[in-house]
């Protein structure tokens, strides 16, 4: 399992660093039972070190499942994600208002120093 948690979030640097003009948010998940986990760490500081440098959002949450949930019907496939990135699509039509208000609350946690926020993901 724990290579499986390495292949992706080593994916996620990778897109991020070929692209990171098309990320618009990182979402970093981490559950208890994962806190302790170094190498997971490493990833999570890299990670958040490439966002800040290119002005990629980043919210963190701790509940992995309910977040697979929320993100499609293959939650299975991404029980072990750490790292969700939101895209910007490709047509330019970014105006979606929810987006909009994660990208207000980003900033104004970053001017509190809150670099990474934590959000509490809705129940079902």
């Amino acid at each position: 399992m724990s290579d499986l948690r390495a292949a992706a979030n080593r994916r996620c640097l990778f897109f991020t660093h070929s692209d990171p003009d098309s990320v618009s948010f990182c979402v970093l998940a981490m559950d208890e039972e994962f806190e302790c986990d170094i190498a997971l760490q490493i990833h999570f500081t890299l990670i958040q070190s490439f966002c800040f440098d290119n002005d990629i959002s980043i919210v963190r949450v701790s509940d992995m499942q309910r977040l697979a949930e929320i993100v499609g019907d293959k939650a299975e496939q991404l029980e072990d994600a750490h790292c969700i990135l939101i895209t910007n699509p490709a047509d330019g039509s970014w105006e979606d208002p929810a987006l909009e208000k994660l990208h207000l609350f980003c900033e104004e946690s970053r001017r509190l120093n809150d670099w990474v926020p934590e959000i509490s993901l809705p129940e079902r």
